[in-house]
């Protein structure tokens, strides 16, 4: 694959050769008709925020790992990346299985490095894959994961470290398969790791289903690459956050707001008055110039974009808006509309797609 990425993308000098993002899983926790991925988190699926942490490795092969939902999951990966390639896991085997597959429709003689994490980690970012990249390359290592400690590591795998270098790690031992100690180290695993190509290769060929769920786990694939005195490292991120998955309804509703607040924040450091940072919901590809004022109760979804000066709120909806500067915009729902440049909108008005204000227009309810 070459050519897919803006020469804007990616701050590596030298690419790595893959990149297998995990999609396959059948996500049965969220109880929805539709898959897991495609739930959004700041007006982007699930889907969308692994393909955005990834893309600045420029990986020379880009392959997702789709099973459950398919059909869906392919349509919104032609959508936001179609130069990705897609391969199937037929029957859900587990994460050993799902890499073996991706490795399969690589070239046989790829050399190199490939990076694999999951569709479901949202708040994953790209700065911290670019940091396990170089973290392998500097250490010459043969496997290199994210890890983090957790206030609370109940569910995770955890990493164990090896006892004659403490520096690298010895294996992953999962949740259920681990041992009243273990369950005691705090140190987890995020499930995104970077291999060089022959060490994957040999570790997915040597993997069996002894454990707790009868599934080629790619977490032993750690402990081979050790055993066969390959030098295996971790990157312990102190943001715990960018190894959360989403798995429940639950879980969507603590990073979304998570996210949230990250996206607030930025604005405001930026030179935007939020008034209630909690009470303000801002998406990700929301555009916003100095000095503009948001007031509680405003919600910026889509590609909406805001011009210096402007005040939004209190109680204002607004999806693929753009709004002038110095604009005054009270309780108003709209959509797809253009708001001019020191305009005042409001209060309660409903603007349709395609709705235009002009520069200076009062617009306000009709009255009797």
């Amino acid at each position: 694959m070459s050519g897919p990425y803006p020469t804007r993308i990616g701050s590596m000098s030298d690419r790595v050769a893959a990149v297998i993002v995990l999609a396959a899983g059948a996500g049965t926790r969220m109880k929805s008709a539709k898959s897991k991925l495609l739930h959004t988190i700041g007006g982007k699926t699930l889907l969308a925020h692994a393909i955005n942490a990834v893309e600045p490795l420029r990986p020379e092969h880009l392959v997702v790992v789709v099973g459950h939902e398919r059909e869906s999951v392919l349509t919104e990966l032609s959508r936001i990346a179609p130069y990705a390639q897609t391969v199937v896991q037929q029957e859900l085997l587990g994460t050993g299985d799902a890499v073996r597959t991706a490795l399969a429709a690589l070239p046989s003689d790829l050399t190199g490095e490939v990076a694999v994490t999951y569709a479901d980690v949202p708040l994953l970012e790209p700065e911290t894959l670019e940091e396990l990249v170089a973290a392998h390359r500097d250490y010459a290592n043969a496997a290199t994961l994210l890890s983090a400690h957790a206030d609370n590591p109940s569910g995770y795998g955890r990493v164990v470290r090896d006892a004659a270098d403490p520096a690298q790690v010895a294996r992953i031992v999962e949740h259920r398969d681990a041992t009243p100690d273990e369950l005691q180290i705090t140190e987890i695993n995020a499930g995104v790791y970077v291999f060089d190509i022959p060490t994957l290769r040999s570790s997915l060929g040597q993997l069996t289903t002894n454990n707790d769920q009868g599934q080629l786990y790619l977490t032993d694939a750690i402990a081979l690459a050790r055993e066969a005195s390959g030098r295996v490292g971790a990157v312990v991120t102190a943001d715990v956050w960018q190894t959360e998955g989403v798995n429940d309804r639950v879980q969507l509703a603590a990073l979304t707001a998570e996210y949230n607040r990250r996206i607030v924040t930025r604005w405001m450091l930026a030179g935007v008055t939020v008034i209630d940072p909690a009470a303000t919901w801002i998406d990700a590809d929301v555009d916003l110039g100095q000095d503009v004022t948001l007031l509680p109760g405003v919600e910026l979804h889509g590609v909406t974009s805001i011009e210096s000066g402007a005040t939004i709120g209190p109680s204002t909806t607004l999806k693929d808006c753009e709004v002038g500067a110095n604009a005054r915009v009270i309780r108003v729902h709209a959509e797809l509309a253009v708001i001019g440049e020191g305009s005042r909108v409001g209060p309660f008005l409903y603007l349709k797609p395609g709705t235009q204000i002009a520069a200076g227009e009062r617009r306000e309810p009709a009255t009797a």
